[in-house]
């Protein structure tokens, strides 16, 4: 998915920001390699500070 932005509040900058928001797939689970899953998260970076927060989306 391409990036796209997104006003959000940025804790780092105390207020609100411009954030670019992707999805991404990541790989979850054990290292033995048995019970891994994919699960989609969200990526928003503030575009003042670099500050990155990631949410799993079945989280949300």
């Amino acid at each position: 998915m391409d990036d796209e932005t997104h006003v959000e509040e940025c804790a780092t900058c105390e207020g609100e920001t411009m954030h670019k928001i992707s999805i991404e797939i990541i790989e979850e689970g054990e290292d033995d390699g048995e019970g891994f899953s994919r699960e989609p998260y969200r990526t928003a970076e503030c575009v003042e500070c670099g500050t990155e927060t990631r949410q799993r989306m079945n989280d949300a």
